[in-house]
């Protein structure tokens, strides 16, 4: 069963949100339609900043930005954030050669995305760094020919990455599979304010565990990190990761381990991180669940996990239902170790549901008190869950067929600075993007839960610049 894969993006123009208060489980109805939105008319370079301590801040200047991928380009685009929130006319678009990643291997890899996995100041100058994880070598084991998966590091400055200026790989330990990396994701695992890498090895075919492997900043513009540690086996499956404090504060962000699903719900393994220490080599296995979200969900200061049903099921005889304590609900764990706080989600309207489900989950502060609401995609769009309030956000694209109108919930964040986070919500024509989410092309950014956007914008329109 193909996995769906959530990306974020773009542009500027007015669409609608619908906001129906739920009083139980059902969804919000189907909401109006609204026009897909138009690419920005223009492309300026942003304003170079001074660096700031937030790792999406690409520009340095205080406010946090977007990475857009590029559908038929292969590039990735960034949007930056100002005063007024996102602008789409101000951005700028990155290929292979100017991100400075080295050529494909063979022809097979040159079709690979350089997309970053993730950025992150690994070298505390202020201005985040593109990592991106690509095959930089071709090797024979046995009879199979494998390819070698490395990150490499673009590195940051006040008007974003320079172009050309070349990337430099990661400096690895020895000893590390011929395979190289996945699921590279960024944290501050120890709390001590540096940005560091977390990765699991690639494991060699027909092995099912591989070594957490920890690689901590500062980093030098070799590539080097300050220190890496090995943590322990866990099981296959993709690395999930608390935010860094966009302020700067320092704060030790965990690590959950989702373990490999056919489409149905699958294990997690919570490693909490602490000052100091780094992530937890024993692991808390919680519910299963393919959507997660990490925030303050109670509103004690302390990072709580959101674990839930994505709604996907395995398409295979005798797996298309899941066990009651799992279907149709989530689960909060508590920072503070306490139980889990179960809520039940929105009901899938009848003759909607699919093997893939709606999509996942995002934590989001749209009103800016400190307490997160989990965001959570719907078969209709997307409803806030914000303890017992419920909250419905919608978005129907007019001349779109009737069954893939609906906009996904990806993200949220605040881009223009006044403490509440934005909704980001993504639509493609496609048909395989009603199906997976993949591809999308026309970007919604909410004024919170209003009927007002702060900005949309179709990615279609941006291109790489010239060469």
């Amino acid at each position: 069963m193909k996995s769906r894969t959530a990306l974020s993006a773009f542009a500027v123009c007015v669409a609608c949100v619908v906001l129906v208060p739920l009083t139980q489980c059902g969804g919000g109805g189907s909401g109006p339609t609204v026009p897909a939105p138009s690419a920005p008319a223009e492309s300026r370079a942003p304003t170079p900043g001074k660096g700031s301590k937030d790792p999406d801040d690409i520009n340095g200047d205080g406010y946090r930005d977007f990475m857009v991928p590029i559908t038929g380009h292969n590039p990735v685009g960034v949007v930056y954030g100002s005063a007024q929130g996102l602008d789409p006319s101000t951005h700028t678009v990155y290929g292979r050669s100017d991100l400075g990643l080295p050529d494909p291997v063979d022809d097979s890899a040159a079709s690979e995305s350089v997309f970053p996995d993730t950025v992150a100041d690994l070298d505390g100058d202020g201005f985040p760094d593109f990592v991106t994880t690509i095959m930089d070598k071709r090797f024979k084991d046995g009879q199979i020919f494998e390819y070698h998966a490395a990150p490499y590091v673009t590195w940051g400055g006040p008007g974003g990455p320079t172009a050309g200026a070349g990337a430099s790989a990661v400096r690895l330990p020895q000893g590390l599979p011929k395979r190289g990396l996945w699921s590279v994701v960024r944290g501050d695992f120890d709390g001590d304010g540096h940005h560091d890498l977390a990765a699991l090895p690639e494991p060699k075919i027909g092995q099912d565990e591989s070594s957490l492997l920890v690689l901590y900043g500062p980093f030098t513009r070799s590539g080097a990190p300050a220190r890496t540690e090995t943590g322990p086996a866990l099981p296959e499956g993709d690395l999930v990761v608390d935010a860094i404090d966009p302020s700067g504060k320092p704060r030790a962000t965990s690590l959950l381990l989702h373990e490999y699903t056919d489409g149905s719900q699958s294990g997690n393994i919570l490693y909490p991180a602490r000052r100091g220490t780094g992530p937890s080599a024993n692991g808390r296995r919680l519910r299963a669940g393919n959507a997660h979200a990490f925030g303050d969900f109670d509103g004690d200061g302390l990072r709580d996990v959101a674990v839930g049903d994505d709604g996907s099921r395995g398409d295979e005889p005798g797996s298309e239902t899941e066990a009651p304590h799992v279907a149709g609900s989530l689960a909060v764990y508590p920072g503070s170790g306490g139980a889990p706080v179960k809520h039940r989600l929105p009901e899938v309207p009848e003759g909607q549901g699919t093997h893939y489900g709606p999509g996942g989950f995002v934590a989001a502060d749209p009103d800016g008190d400190g307490h997160d609401g989990v965001l959570v995609a719907t078969y209709e769009g997307a409803t806030l869950i914000d303890g017992d309030k419920r909250t419905s956000v919608q978005r129907n694209v007019q001349k779109a067929p009737a069954d893939s109108r609906r906009a996904w919930p990806v993200g949220a964040a605040d881009f223009d600075g006044d403490g509440k986070d934005e909704l980001i919500l993504n639509w493609a024509a496609d048909g395989l993007f009603g199906t997976y989410g993949e591809n999308p092309t026309h970007w919604w950014i909410t004024d919170g839960t209003t009927s007002r956007d702060q900005a949309s914008f179709a990615a279609t329109g941006l291109a790489p610049r010239a060469s």
